[in-house]
């Protein structure tokens, strides 16, 4: 490890702490003041964005005054996600038919298909395939680049929805999805991409639509070198936490990140949404340290995991003679200058540490270097990111409404250690919300347990392995940890283009993102209904350092008992076999 490296990481944090107030203020401007009181929210981009907006609402139909209660809204959601779930299948399996494809490339076979509309759908953008050999520039830009605005904008509404629900009194409804989606879009995501956009153009990142550039390779071969709307793409997959990239090597490939400011950047697109939406709470619940708290518990937790991966990394593999040796040798940190197999020279272990740690602290997947080449201990600190439920900052939106079943849960505990019902923002947490927490929690990690154990049991599934042993696991439990968290990185070892696994990979992509979303909606509905009561002197406090530390602790235990037993015969087995000289 380096002074370099820490002042690079210390640089992010710090911005990433700057932007967060000014950016959490515009998004209660977006989404408040209260709309039931017949007024909305004012922003500097109204003169301009204002007109554009109510001319969507009147050429759709939606009255933009006009509210659902949580059921209307959930199923307004579930609606959309569907159609433009299909629409994307369709547009993959008759994309030779269809114009921009200057390669000619066929049809994306049906496993295939579904499995990459339902990974876009979910904000998930896990793939298995090579993009470019598979997707022509119709589907990447109309289709995929499509979800990466409205998979992201719904995540965020419904964080919105949730908020509304803690901050509203005896209230029947929790806002209209059509309105919220359309403003997520039109004043938030639109408009930060255009300006990230034009700063990485300036870095040199490819924004055109021309052909493949033929070019010969160094053992003399020829490959084709795609390009496209790469800026734009790259933009969005980075504020919407989607992660999904144009090219196979996705933000590795100096086409999409090719300077250390580029990286930077994405680095800080990726958490800034999450972050201003974790204050945007404080502001629209009257409680702006409240925010401030939950920031304080996500960032701590980021940090620990981005020491954790840079001290790995940095110390490297003791088998390994220097960095591209494969002799075995005895003794420690025989890897001069720490593990940088299956990483970009130009970045360094440091920013590649710290990109895998952010990305997969939200549910971007978007990768700068190899997971699957991690030292064990570096690889696990992702597959743990991931299992706590993406709520390390976590995707857009979904990141907000993952902590706060958390929250919910950390006050009931304490409710239970204090002896009294438990209370969070003077909303009484009851038996009903509880069981919505619990169903939220068991969802996820059922789907990543069940999922793996039969996949281990499959003499197909593993025949998809690059690795066998503990190695190998962990690439199995990955996949579909990474799915259900709707993350979309991976330990590039495993062949997921199967039968099987496009098949259960897309499923648990919609399990991981549906059938947590119905329980957090049921939760939104109840506290909108709640009374506030006053706080007393046996109120919990949760703005304090107390609560950071149990909220902390919480998000850890449940992952830990959960999981350790899964990681330690996979990540943990093998950093103590690596000590004795063992491989995989």
């Amino acid at each position: 490890m380096t002074l370099n490296g820490w002042l690079q990481i210390a640089i992010l944090v710090v911005a990433l702490t700057l932007i967060t107030k000014p950016l959490g203020l515009y998004l209660a401007a977006v989404f408040g003041p209260d709309p039931q009181q017949g007024s909305r929210g004012r922003t500097f981009l109204d003169p301009v964005l204002r007109p554009i907006e109510r001319l969507i609402y009147r050429l759709t139909r939606v009255n933009e005054n006009k509210e659902q209660n949580w059921k209307q809204y959930t199923v307004s959601m579930l609606v959309f996600s569907a159609v433009t779930l299909l629409v994307t299948y369709l547009v993959q399996r008759i994309q030779q038919a269809l114009p921009l494809n200057p390669q000619g490339l066929d049809a994306v076979s049906p496993g295939l298909a579904f499995n990459t509309a339902a990974s876009f759908t979910t904000n998930t953008n896990w793939q298995n395939y090579y993009p470019e050999t598979t997707m022509s520039y119709f589907t990447t830009t109309l289709q995929l680049n499509f979800h990466n605005f409205v998979s992201p904008a719904v995540g965020i509404v419904l964080a919105v929805a949730l908020v509304r629900g803690i901050a509203r009194r005896e209230a029947n409804t929790i806002g209209n999805f059509w309105v919220d989606m359309t403003r997520t879009i039109l004043y938030v995501l639109v408009p930060i991409s255009i300006v990230l956009s034009t700063l990485l153009l300036s870095q040199g990142v490819v924004q055109n639509l021309n052909s493949y550039t033929q070019v010969t390779t160094v053992e003399g071969g020829t490959q084709g070198l795609q390009q496209g709307l790469l800026a734009s793409q790259e933009a969005i997959k980075e504020l919407g936490n989607n992660g999904g990239g144009t090219l196979n090597a996705n933000s590795a490939h100096p086409y999409e990140n090719p300077t250390p400011f580029s990286n930077f950047l994405e680095m800080f697109a990726i958490l800034a949404i999450s972050s201003g939406l974790i204050y945007m709470l404080g502001v629209m619940v009257g409680n702006r340290r409240q925010g401030w708290a939950i920031y304080a518990a996500v960032l701590s937790l980021l940090l620990i995991g981005i020491f954790v991966a840079y001290a790995a990394e940095a110390s490297g593999n003791p088998n390994l003679h220097g960095v591209n040796a494969t002799a075995v040798q005895d003794g420690p940190n025989a890897q001069a200058g720490g593990n940088m197999e299956g990483k970009e020279v130009r970045f360094g272990i440091a920013n590649s540490a710290t990109f895998a740690a952010v990305t997969t602290a939200t549910s971007t997947g978007a990768v700068n270097s190899m997971h699957d080449s991690f030292t064990p201990i570096g690889g696990l600190v992702p597959l743990f990111n991931i299992a706590v439920g993406e709520v390390i900052f976590g995707g857009a939106g979904a990141g907000l409404y993952g902590v706060l079943m958390f929250v919910i849960l950390a006050v009931f505990i304490a409710g239970l250690m204090v002896g009294r019902t438990p209370e969070f923002l003077g909303k009484k947490i009851e038996s009903h919300e509880m069981k919505l927490v619990m169903l939220g929690i068991l969802v996820l990690e059922g789907g990543i347990l069940i999922m793996a154990a039969a996949a281990i049991v499959n003499p197909d599934a593993l025949t998809s392995l690059a690795n066998q042993g503990p190695h190998g696991l962990s690439e199995i439990l990955y996949a579909y940890t990474s799915t259900i968290g709707n993350n979309g990185s991976a330990f590039a070892g495993l062949n997921g283009n199967t039968t099987w696994f496009n098949t259960t990979l897309g499923i648990n992509t919609l399990v991981g993102r549906y059938l947590f979303i119905v329980p957090v909606m049921g939760i939104a509905g109840s506290l909108a209904r709640k009374k506030v009561v006053p706080q007393t002197a046996g109120t919990f406090p949760t703005t304090g350092p107390l609560f950071v530390g149990l909220l902390i602790g919480v998000i850890v235990i449940v992952s830990a008992l959960t999981f350790f037993p899964a990681w330690s015969l996979g990540a943990i087995v093998e950093h103590l076999l690596m000590g004795t000289g063992t491989q995989f």
